[in-house]
């Protein structure tokens, strides 16, 4: 008697994630770059903090018009992703690197940055298609490591600077030369087997941002993740670099960037594991208890700008760890609850929405500086955690939410 034939092993799904996670992590190097460098480019030019904060803000307006663009056109869901990824990877470093050749005082970085944002609309979301199309019951682990590398791509050009003894021009050389070998890695990946291409644009995958009641909530949540997180980022060095003045004196700009680098890094490992209790425990359930501690440091680290170092760089950490720790998950869900075809589009969309809300808070914080010293500069941003908090707890009590990590929610 014949049997049915026995069904086709699975692909293997080592090597293509290896290479979407190494290659993201080098193309995240261009996301700071300009950032940066910018206390070691004040050593050079007077730089005023309304243009430091466009070197950060060039890039997110760029992501969102690139973002918009995808989502118009369903760029990330019609077109080969590792093609797409690659070709936005290596116009993204050829801009960065196109920053040596103007005056660190000059408005026209501000432009470069804008392009380097437009691209990594082709890098991040993408980026997060191709690793959800290998997952296999642990969505929130594979975006986990996806945002993982993602953190650790953004501390990058912290630690090329402080390595490179504060050179400026070294750091966005390294940051695109490691992009560019990013971007010609990610040509290795095939597209894993949950993939689905949509066949054209439907309007009706934008209004389910909105109209679909658990995507709605969890992309609110993620909005109260954003709030916070790359105005901290943005940030923190020149926090540090103040905090640090009184004691470190001439070395408080290495010690702040040794700092940076290390509050950023912190949070790849902490979004693997964040990723792999949520599978196992609930997206709402590690989203909510990430938020609540990022939010408290927002709000409490300024008590401890006076204080020794070692305290101020523990807490430091512990913001660094908590406040990416939860930014796969958000992701997960949204991929969760939308229909595979509609993957791309949606992850895209949050993503545009998300970094639209980052143009407030990157100049929010300057603004609070000015006011009220870099002392309380971050207490606004606790804000984002709060609404955070609600709203993947809002999640939670919708029945929908057991289509989340496998009903665990």
């Amino acid at each position: 008697m014949s049997g049915a034939a026995p069904a086709a092993p699975a692909p293997s799904r080592l090597l293509p994630l290896t290479l979407i996670v190494v290659a993201n992590l080098a193309a995240m190097s261009l996301w700071f770059s300009a950032t940066a460098v910018v206390p070691a480019m004040r050593l050079e030019a007077e730089i005023p903090p309304e243009l430091a904060a466009w070197f950060t803000g060039g890039v997110q307006i760029g992501f969102v018009a690139g973002t918009l663009v995808s989502v118009v056109l369903g760029l990330s869901d019609r077109i080969e992703g590792r093609l797409l990824f690659c070709a936005s990877t290596l116009t993204a470093a050829a801009a960065n690197l196109a920053i040596l050749a103007l005056p660190p005082d000059s408005w026209a970085i501000v432009g470069l940055r804008f392009a380097t944002g437009l691209c990594m609309a082709g890098i991040y979301p993408v980026g997060m298609r191709l690793a959800a199309g290998w997952a296999r019951a642990d969505m929130g682990l594979l975006v986990g490591l996806l945002i993982g590398a993602l953190t650790v791509g953004s501390a990058a050009p912290h630690l090329f600077l402080a390595l490179g003894g504060l050179d400026w021009r070294l750091t966005l050389g390294a940051g695109s030369a490691v992009a560019a070998c990013g971007g010609l890695a990610i040509l290795a990946v095939r597209e894993g087997p949950a993939s689905r291409r949509a066949t054209g644009f439907d309007p009706r995958y934008v209004l389910r941002y909105w109209t679909d009641r658990p995507v709605r909530y969890a992309n609110f949540g993620y909005l109260g993740h954003m709030w916070e997180l790359y105005a901290m980022w943005a940030w923190l060095s020149v926090f540090l670099t103040a905090a640090f003045s009184a004691t470190a004196g001439a070395d408080a700009g290495l010690h702040a960037a040794l700092v940076t680098f290390a509050a950023i890094a912190v949070g790849g490992p902490s979004a693997v594991l964040a990723g792999y209790a949520a599978d196992r425990l609930g997206r709402t359930v590690v989203t909510s208890f990430c938020m609540a501690i990022s939010g408290g440091c927002a709000l409490l680290i300024g008590l401890f700008f006076d204080a020794p170092p070692v305290l101020l760089v523990a807490v430091v950490l512990v913001w660094g760890l908590t406040v990416a720790a939860d930014s796969a998950q958000f992701s997960a869900s949204v991929a969760e609850l939308s229909t595979p075809e509609t993957v791309g589009t949606m992850l895209t969309l949050q993503t545009s929405v998300g970094f639209m809300l980052t143009l407030a808070t990157i100049n929010l914080v300057p603004w609070t500086a000015e006011l009220f010293g870099w002392r309380w500069a971050f207490a606004p941003l606790a804000l984002g955690p709060a609404f955070g908090v609600w709203a993947m707890l809002r999640l939670r009590a919708m029945p929908e939410s057991v289509r989340i990590a496998g009903g665990r929610r």
